[in-house]
């Protein structure tokens, strides 16, 4: 069982800032990028709340063709991999394919089996929420998000709280509690009520963990 912080921010909608498209065979589609999925897994369930393995890896072409716009003889190597993502007792796998061409075919089988990796670790994290992508399978894309539009939207505790949970640096969660002031006064989020309290409290909890990050990655 997840704690409510985590539930909230897996709940969370997606920001739109963080989605990616890319055209193939003639048709669109959205993504995000792999960096983006370990850093939301580092912020919902902590640096050591969770570790992912490869559990299955299988070459299914390595070819030599022509690469380049000068032709040079190359190599095609392709590759199906199933990664396993597991945070405390809950465990999802996630099956992905990768693609790799290069003249060195050792450097093609590199770059296929890391993009493999990387498509089967965001499948398998997507099975947990909106900040992982599950929001990019709806067509209509309702939980993605302009994150100025929804920030301006909350207006009472719950909603702040998961706000709060939704930010990506501690500079843009101090920045929305410097601009939210008047919002929580006019909803009678003010000091000594328990309202206060909650959102308070979350604030200071989840930026210092934001700003923990920041340093690591920094």
């Amino acid at each position: 069982m997840f704690s409510a912080q985590i539930n909230n921010a897996l709940s969370a909608p997606l920001d739109r800032s963080f989605v990616k498209e890319r055209t193939q065979a003639g048709r669109s589609f959205s993504y995000i990028e792999g960096w983006h999925a370990i850093a939301e897994a580092n912020r919902i369930f902590g640096f050591d709340g969770w570790h992912r393995e490869t559990v299955d890896i299988r070459c299914v072409n390595e070819s030599q063709r022509k690469i380049g716009r000068d032709g040079r003889e190359g190599w095609s190597v392709s590759y199906i991999v199933r990664v396993r993502v597991i945070v405390g007792d809950v465990i999802r796998d996630g099956m992905g394919s990768g693609h790799g061409l290069d003249a060195n075919c050792g450097l093609a089988h590199e770059s296929a089996i890391k993009e493999a990796e990387t498509d089967a670790m965001k499948r398998a994290f997507m099975t947990f929420g909106n900040p992982f992508g599950l929001a990019l399978y709806d067509k209509e894309q309702r939980q993605v998000v302009e994150a100025h539009v929804e920030h301006e939207q909350t207006t009472d505790a719950t909603s702040m709280i998961k706000t709060i949970l939704s930010m990506q640096t501690a500079t843009a969660l101090r920045k929305w509690w410097r601009s939210t002031k008047t919002t929580r006064e006019n909803s009678g989020i003010v000091e000594g009520t328990p309202e206060y309290a909650d959102v308070y409290e979350t604030f200071v909890a989840y930026g210092k963990k934001l700003a923990a990050g920041e340093s690591i990655n920094g």
